[in-house]
């Protein structure tokens, strides 16, 4: 609309700029070809679009919806059509809802949503579901979503590590509803759970006798190791003792006392050697130092 005044105001005021020319009234000219140029100008820039960093945009003419969508930057446009323009950047939703477990039991979580739009469907959104697609489409569908992944667990699932794969659950069945109509899931992470009172306790006292139950088995595996090891310590000093006893006989206990004998004669302290003295006739010998 302000394309075709600009339109009309530029030409108007150039045919009577002209007009003005030849009556003389050369002032009255001038300003009615400045009114001219400026609605030119307006015009012109009506045939130009600016598309912001992260977004794409929808051109509607007259309810014919283009195939191709904008991209970011400066597009030249039908000055006649309507361009809107969708982000296509990571947004955020951010729910608090009473959600159902497998047990029946009510539970209050607050989670978020983390999602995007995909850039060559915006013009499908735009014909079939609209701008405001978010709350027409995607708010439903993750609320219903997550009470019916809820669903599937336990209470006790919920509040422990399986909050990670119950993420994962939503977001694969999010995206199966939304992704084939050009919302992309990125995220849901699961910010707080809140259980009941009564069973939030249990289910911390359950977990505490389960780690507790963890570290006696530890314990009584450590000493069994322990044991285990004595033991074998144990047979191979029996195992050494025995083969050093079945080495010893009277014949070694003879020869080495006879090399006992030599050396003690050998040596340099005085002494008394009495000849067959000796257990096993071997000799007796007395020293006086």
């Amino acid at each position: 609309m302000i394309f075709i005044v600009a339109i009309i105001v530029a030409i108007g005021g150039i045919i009577a700029s002209i007009n003005m020319k030849k009556t003389g009234r050369n002032q009255e000219a001038s300003v009615s070809l400045a009114v001219g140029v400026i609605a030119a100008g307006v015009a012109i820039f009506n045939l130009f679009t600016v598309i912001p960093a992260g977004n794409v945009g929808v051109v509607d003419f007259l309810g014919n919806v283009s195939d191709n969508t904008l991209k970011a930057g400066v597009n030249l446009v039908n000055p006649m059509a309507r361009i809107e323009k969708f982000s296509i950047k990571t947004q955020e939703i951010k729910e608090v809802m009473s959600v159902p477990s497998k047990e029946g039991l009510s539970v209050q979580l607050e989670i978020s949503l983390m999602y995007k739009l995909t850039p060559d469907k915006a013009n499908e959104v735009y014909k079939r579901i609209g701008s405001n697609y978010r709350e027409i489409i995607l708010i439903p569908q993750f609320r219903s979503v997550v009470r019916g992944v809820t669903a599937r667990y336990e209470a006790k699932a919920l509040y422990t590590a399986s909050r990670e794969k119950l993420a994962g659950e939503i977001i694969t069945d999010l995206n199966g509803l939304v992704g084939p109509r050009g919302i992309t899931i990125e995220e849901a992470p699961l910010r707080e759970i809140v259980l009941p009172p009564g069973l939030t306790r249990s289910i911390e006292e359950k977990l505490q006798a389960e780690q507790e139950s963890q570290r006696m088995e530890f314990v009584l595996r450590k000493e069994t190791q322990e044991a285990e090891r004595k033991r074998i310590e144990a047979k191979g000093i029996k195992d050494f003792q025995t083969i050093v006893s079945e080495g010893i006989n009277d014949q070694l206990l003879r020869w080495k006392g006879i090399e006992a004998t030599e050396k003690l004669a050998a040596s340099q302290n005085s002494k008394v050697v009495v000849i067959g003295a000796g257990k096993d006739g071997l000799p007796l010998i007395l020293g006086n130092n």
